[in-house]
């Protein structure tokens, strides 16, 4: 995998550097770089508030200084070039706007095709092909939302290239729906809304419901943002995700024979425990307790973040590990073996898994002055531990997608 230099600098000088270097390596693949632009898309990771989205709750992610660089130009006829500088032994990779359907072996380009096919669906026909060269920060799998960055990042290019008037906030749509779609995973809005939504050191609180949101300020005086990659590879569509959402659809129609609710995001903890025997299943009723539980921490830690209480918020983290854990069960031995090392590191605030679950990474609210203690000790026991080596990026809140 080709990996772009790192340089030492303002963040401006190392965004020329680094748009150099991407342009540079574009003209190698394609010849030459005349009427290429270069973009960029954040990953996100979500603070508190995991598999709520689609249940009708409140989630609280933000975009990430990591994400996914593009170098697009637009072509005179209608081919499409696809090149990937993570997945390098899979070369050029050739296709069509003719040719904007699923392929399992079209492998990654699934995920811009299936946004292409988006705007199409939605009206909007896209006239001429492109030459595509990506390079993502995010480790691939990790839960960051790789995915959903490459899928607002070509909608970013899309509307740049085209003018088509679409907002940012359309872009999560679009990108939403061209996963859930194209690509068959019935994932909910949060991912591409925060990558499209990004400001920087600000996390999003967004209610799934109709999308209101509000920014709310992140003020991490002297503490850092660590994610930790369990390097365990998820897949969302390979995943039991679906199967979650389908336990979570039972316990609702259950509830509404009961109660007059639309969501398990309209519950409190207490109306949701006074009804809760009407689950049938009870696997479902356990699925059921975390969305409205986790729902209900969401909203108390933007409370206590307003209130600038950063320990109360760790503690949040820490609960809605311990739920996903037990009553989602979407962690696994591992990844529980990781947060429990990190809960017992000196100067952790906060920790627990981040995404989808079945791998991925944890995100960790860590005090600065044990930032180095913190990556060498959990390194070192989550290798004796589990075989596995763990990688480590200490990362800022960042904004939105941009043009270089």
């Amino acid at each position: 995998m080709w990996v772009t230099p790192f340089f030492i600098g303002s963040a401006r000088e190392n965004e020329v550097m680094q748009k150099q270097e991407l342009l540079q390596k574009f003209t190698e693949l394609f010849g030459d770089s005349d009427g290429a632009e270069v973009y960029f898309a954040p990953g996100r990771v979500n603070l508190i508030g995991e598999h709520t989205d689609y249940n009708g709750g409140h989630v609280f992610p933000c975009a990430l200084s990591v994400g996914t660089y593009a170098v697009a130009r637009k072509r005179s006829d209608r081919v499409l070039r696809f090149y990937s500088l993570n997945f390098e032994d899979k070369g050029m990779i050739d296709s069509s706007l003719d040719e904007l359907k699923p392929d399992p072996l079209a492998d990654w380009t699934n995920y811009p095709k299936g946004v292409m096919w988006a705007f199409e669906q939605k009206g909007m026909e896209i006239p001429r092909g492109m030459d595509l060269m990506l390079y993502g920060t995010i480790p691939n799998g990790s839960g960051l939302s790789s995915s959903a960055s490459v899928e607002v990042l070509m909608g970013f290019i899309l509307r740049d290239f085209f003018g088509f008037d679409v907002s940012n906030e359309e872009l999560a749509k679009i990108g939403q729906f061209s996963e859930n779609q194209f690509n068959g995973v019935n994932c909910g809005i949060m991912d591409q809304f925060a990558i499209a939504m990004g400001k920087k050191d600000q996390a999003i609180f967004l209610d799934t419901r109709d999308l209101s949101y509000q920014y709310v300020p992140i003020r991490l005086d002297g503490v850092v943002l660590i994610i930790t990659c369990s390097n365990i590879k998820r897949g969302l569509a390979d995943s039991k995700y679906n199967e979650r959402r389908s336990e979570c659809e039972s316990a609702l129609g259950d509830l509404q024979q009961v109660i007059g609710i639309e969501s398990l995001g309209d519950l409190t903890e207490k109306v949701f425990d006074s009804y809760a025997a009407a689950i049938h299943d009870e696997t479902c009723r356990k699925r059921a307790r975390h969305a409205v539980y986790e729902n209900q921490r969401t909203i108390r830690a933007v409370d206590v973040l307003e209130k600038k209480d950063i320990d109360a918020f760790g503690q949040l983290m820490n609960e809605s590990h311990r739920s996903l854990s037990e009553d989602y069960e979407v962690t696994g031995d591992v990844m529980d073996t990781l947060v429990q090392i990190q809960w017992q590191c000196e100067g952790v605030i906060g920790s627990r898994i981040t995404g989808a679950g079945f791998g991925g990474c944890t995100v960790s609210l860590v005090k600065e002055e044990y930032t180095d203690l913190f990556q060498k000790q959990v390194s070192l026991e989550y290798t004796e531990k589990t075989g596995l080596k763990a990688d480590f990026y200490v990362v800022e809140i960042g904004d939105g997608p941009k043009k270089l």
